[in-house]
């Protein structure tokens, strides 16, 4: 359950690409975990999110559905600058937040908040992005994440009947991420503002 407290202490989408910024040009991640890995993951991400922004167009009827919501709501996105799934999900959401004014896009580090991660894992595990969605009495509307269907199905496809190691597999998923341009994350966002929130002009 998120609380105010939650929200008080997250940060804007901005304040997040600036502190991932700041890490990558200063050699850093986000969290206690300084392995050279992460701090190469997170130089990367930085670069991923600079060109996301840049070249993912936002589809006509995200732009519509999202201009139908009246009502104040907060996206809280728990992650770490370090994981790629958010480097290319996190952006996309905020191209899509930036369109209507009521909708406010925030950031929480999820180990730094793990009694709140805790409460929204993805099959035991404390997986990243994890974007919950509340109005303004923070009534809990739904939830995203850790990825979009398509892999979250084929990561489980591949638990079952192992055909690649993980590491591969996650390289794997950076190249449909590269091809698909954000257009299935925001297929998935129209279907899920209009579940989270019962629109007349949804149907319009």
């Amino acid at each position: 359950m998120i609380t105010q407290k939650d929200i008080d202490k997250s940060m804007s989408f901005e304040e997040f690409y600036q502190l991932t910024e700041k890490l990558a040009a200063e050699g850093g991640t986000t969290g206690e975990n300084q392995s050279d890995a992460l701090i190469n993951y997170t130089k990367l991400n930085f670069s991923r999110m600079k060109r996301i922004l840049k070249i993912t167009p936002i589809s006509e009827d995200v732009s519509s559905t999202v201009a139908c919501l009246d009502e104040k709501l907060t996206w809280l996105v728990l992650t770490e600058s370090w994981c790629g799934d958010a480097a290319q999900n996190i952006p996309v959401f905020a191209k899509i937040a930036e369109a209507n004014p009521n909708v406010s896009l925030r950031i929480l580090l999820r180990d730094e908040n793990p009694e709140l991660m805790n409460q929204y894992l993805t099959n035991g595990s404390m997986s990243i992005p994890k974007l919950i969605c509340v109005d303004e009495n923070l009534n809990e509307l739904g939830t995203w994440g850790p990825r979009p269907k398509f892999l979250q199905d084929w990561l489980y496809r591949n638990k079952a009947n192992p055909t690649m190691d993980m590491a591969d597999l996650k390289k794997e998923f950076q190249v449909w991420y590269t091809k698909d341009k954000g257009q299935t994350l925001q297929k998935e966002m129209i279907l899920l503002m209009k579940a989270w929130e019962n629109k007349e002009c949804f149907s319009i």
